[in-house]
Formats: C-alpha cells, structure tokens, sequence
C-alpha cells in the first residue's frame, strides 16, 4: 500500500503541475526554478532517512509516507506564489526523498524475510498507481474539481498506508550481538565501494528512464509531427510498459539478477535507437515500448542486489546510500537530453540516451566481479 500511495502522490502531481502553475501565477522559468526544490529537499532528506532507519526502525517508514500526502495537500492550498511554492516542493521533496529510501528498505526486509521476490513487483505496484492517479487527477480538473482533491484524497491514502505499516512493522529492529550472530561471526559491514557502484548503476538507470517520461512526448511532437493529443501517447505507452514488466519480471529469481540486468539494458539501448530513427509514431512507440521493458527491471533488481547481503541493523544506510547516488540520475536525465538536443537535435539525443544504457551494459559485469 506504501508503494500506492508513494506513486498516486507524484501522478497527482505530474498531472497537477499546470493549474499549479496558473495558482500561482508564474511563467515556465520561474516554474522550472521552483522545480528545482524538489531535489534540493530529497536529497538531503535521502542521506539522513538512512540513519534515521537505523536508528529508530523501519516504522520511521510509516511517518514518512504519511508525512508525503499532507505535504502534499498542504503545497495545494498554500502554493499562491512562487515563495510559496519554492517552500512547498522543498517540503515534498524532502519527504518523498524519506519515504522513497524507506519504502524501499521496507521491500527489502520482506523480500528476505519472504524468501521471494518482492522488490520489482512493488515497484510495478508504484509504476501503476502514477498512471491510474494521473488519469484520475485528469477527470479531475476536466469536472473543474478543485485543486486540492485529488492531493486530499492521496493524503487519505498514505494516512492509512502509514497506519497500516504502523501495525505490521516492529517499532526496532534487533541488532544482533556480534558475539552471538552466525556462530560468533562478526555483524556485516557491507563495503561502500560495491554500494557506490550499484548507485552509478541506478543513476544511469534512472537517468534513461527519466529521459524517455520526460522527453518522448516533446520528440513526438516535434520530430514525428504529432498533435497534442497523440504525443500523449508517448509517455503514456512508456508508463504502461513499465508497470506491466515489472509485475511480469517480479517472479524472477535473485540468481538471475545479472542475467536481467545485462538484458534490461540491452533492451534500453536498443529501444532508444528505436526511438531515435523511428520515422512514425507508431514505430516510435515500439522502441519506446522495448525501452521502457528494458529500465523497469533496472533499478528494482539493483536495490535488491544492494540489500541481499545487508545487515538488518545497516539496511537503512545501504538503501539511503544507493537511492540517493541513483536519484542523481533521475534529475541529470531530462538535463542530460537537453544538453544533447541543442547540440545534435532530438534524433542525436535519444541515441545519447541509448549510450547510457550501453554503458550501464557495460559496467554489469565489473558488479558481478565484486
């Protein structure tokens, strides 16, 4: 339910941002300086939800999550201006950036717990509520609802999400005693070198990820002559993609997680290319299609590799320092893409964006070796 609320909250929000916007009454520069606070806030926010894990229990995951939807609710009645506004999405930020570190460590301990894959179909459960949410926040605003419903109604959501987490999750984890644990072995420390490299990974993961939501519906637009309405379609047919492969993929078993990793980006890089030479839109979004099949494995199989070995008494700290390098990722991608558009067009920088999947492709094995 965690991971429901978590992707309702941000497909309320993507679908929100223009009557934001017109609430506040601000331009697209002054709007994309606002939305800059948004990772000013998480990343922060990620390194410290870490420690707090640790420290206090994974039940600092139900605070979090909830703390999201009334952040949230809050940005939508307070948000008049652009100061406003900065506040607000550094309040969203940073919660998202908490909740996302502690959900995600939550997913881990019931996966070892469970003995079964729970990682990537969580993530599926996440990729489903953003585009359930974001078609729901659409009928929304179509029936003129006001602009705090929906973001009410993803508040209720993770209110109950943490109440429910509340009462499934111990309120402290046990460390074990190092004279005691595993026949006297001492408690796991896991290396940070394999932790970083898993982190590069998932940046470059999201980095492509992020690239084709962001940016297929601009290519669509403007390199295959779409209309408004069917360059929707794009990050639409992106989206979709990703919640059913990872509902597909999430029986796979840990020992294939190289295997699916090397695949996945082998599928990134050639979706990309797709992408990049397609001459119509309906080509374009087969090679959005074999894309978006490629990232969704990526960064759940790369979370669980980064806790498969993890101590329960560092399990916040692994997840806190993978999410928050990965992440990193996720703001550079849409950038990354710009950068190469204005040098080499659209066409040139959807082949940058397989680059990055070829390199992901690349840097696998060197993971298998640690």
């Amino acid at each position: 339910m965690a991971f429901a609320a978590f992707g309702s909250f941000w497909g309320v929000w993507g679908a929100s941002v223009p009557r934001v916007q017109y609430q506040t009454g601000i331009n697209e520069t002054r709007l994309g300086v606002a939305l800059l606070f948004v990772g000013a806030g998480a990343l922060p926010a990620m390194l410290l939800a870490g420690r707090a894990l640790d420290r206090w229990g994974l039940s600092v995951a139900a605070l979090v999550i909830g703390a999201l939807g009334c952040a949230g609710a809050g940005l939508a009645v307070t948000a008049v201006n652009l100061p406003s506004l900065c506040a607000g999405l550094a309040l969203v930020g940073a919660t998202s950036g908490a909740a996302d570190v502690a959900i995600n460590a939550v997913a881990g301990r019931a996966e070892a717990l469970a003995g079964r894959p729970v990682i990537t179909r969580a993530h599926g459960v996440f990729s489903s509520a953003v585009v359930l949410a974001s078609l729901a926040t659409g009928l929304a605003s179509a029936a003129s609802l006001p602009l705090a419903v929906p973001f009410a109604a993803v508040a209720a959501l993770s209110l109950i999400a943490g109440a429910a987490m509340l009462r499934t999750l111990p309120a402290r984890h046990t460390v074990p005693n190092p004279q005691t644990h595993f026949n006297n072995a001492p408690e796991r420390r896991p290396p940070s070198a394999p932790l970083l490299l898993i982190g590069v990974l998932g940046a470059l993961a999201f980095a492509s990820e992020n690239a084709h939501q962001s940016w297929s519906a601009v290519f669509a637009q403007h390199e295959l002559h779409a209309g408004g309405g069917l360059s929707a379609v794009a990050p639409a047919v992106f989206a979709a993609t990703v919640a059913v492969t990872r509902f597909s993929a999430g029986g796979l078993k840990p020992a294939h997680a190289r295997t699916v990793l090397l695949a996945g980006a082998a599928g990134a890089a050639a979706g990309a290319v797709i992408v990049a030479t397609a001459p119509t839109l309906a080509i374009a979004a087969v090679g959005l299609a074999v894309a978006a099949a490629g990232t969704a494995v990526l960064f759940p199989t790369l979370i669980g590799i980064a806790q498969r070995n993890v101590d329960e008494s560092r399990r916040g700290r692994a997840t806190s320092l993978v999410t928050t390098v990965s992440y990193l990722g996720f703001l550079l991608g849409p950038v990354y893409v710009g950068l190469w558009a204005d040098g080499a067009g659209l066409r040139g920088a959807m082949v940058a964006v397989g680059g990055l999947a070829a390199w992901l492709f690349v840097l696998t094995p060197v993971l298998r070796a640690q």
